[in-house]
């Protein structure tokens, strides 16, 4: 059946809202403006002081705005935290429903670019943290517990990168597949089979991927990460296989890992 447009007219608190918005991609607000009072911009779109808390309120509900009331209250720009933009996004994927070989598909593509992209861009306390989050990885892991820590420091390792790449759109595709990662971990924490090979893997790759970013060697780094990508994916197949039971978000059967 075909899906007939909807003819209804966007309310006037929409409009503003979206007008808000072109002000901000305009380059003509940044983090930490004010917008105008409510009287100026009742004057600005000749409409009623609760449309213009209608718009102002929707900006806050998205994250765009911060309001305070009182004697110098009123509307202030904010940045959207990353929680805040991919919440939307965790919430339609709940009712989508991607396999692990569908995060996968695009973790192999997007991981090595992230990688060498941060290459050059890592400094002394990155480089502390990655090591510390290597060394969380070195025991063997005796019980699940032990397991799903370790398995969330090697997310972690990858969160780290993705917070010092200068690209905003691989970084936020990085975290937050990174993310679904993590779910899935806490997803699946009752049912993981020892995974020896799967932890000295990541360890191997962890340790050596330290190495090439402090050589600065953008072309290992990529080669490196597209391998563990590699890896991981083969293990988390493996994985699937042993437990049988699972799913992305509640989805159809998948894996979990670095």
């Amino acid at each position: 059946m075909a899906v007939v447009p909807s003819s209804r007219r966007p309310k006037r608190a929409d409009l503003i809202v979206a007008e808000v918005k072109r002000w901000i991609m305009a380059g003509q607000l940044a983090p930490g403006d004010r917008l105008p009072n409510e009287k100026e911009l009742m004057e600005r779109f000749a409409c009623s002081k609760g449309t213009i808390r209608e718009a102002l309120k929707s900006l806050e509900v998205q994250g765009l705005v911060r309001i305070r009331t009182g004697p110098g209250g009123g509307a202030t720009l904010g940045s959207v935290s990353f929680e805040h933009a991919t919440d939307l996004l965790r919430n339609y994927l709940h009712f989508q429903r991607p396999s692990g070989a569908d995060l996968y598909a695009l973790r192999k593509l997007v991981e090595p670019e992230l990688a060498a992209a941060v290459v050059g861009r890592l400094d002394a306390a990155d480089f502390a943290r990655l090591e510390d989050l290597v060394a969380l990885c070195v025991p063997a892991a005796a019980t699940p517990e032990a397991r799903q820590a370790q398995r969330m420091a090697e997310l972690e390792f990858h969160t780290v990168l993705a917070l010092r790449c200068d690209n905003p759109l691989l970084a936020l595709v990085c975290r937050f597949l990174n993310d679904l990662v993590r779910d899935l971990v806490v997803y699946k924490k009752a049912f993981y089979p020892e995974q020896t090979e799967f932890s000295r893997s990541n360890l191997r790759y962890h340790t050596e991927l330290i190495a090439a970013y402090r050589a600065e060697d953008a072309a290992t780094v990529r080669r490196l990460m597209a391998e563990h990508m590699d890896e991981a994916e083969r293990f988390n197949r493996e994985m699937d296989a042993q437990i049988g039971h699972g799913g992305l978000l509640g989805a159809r059967t998948t894996g979990a890992g670095s």
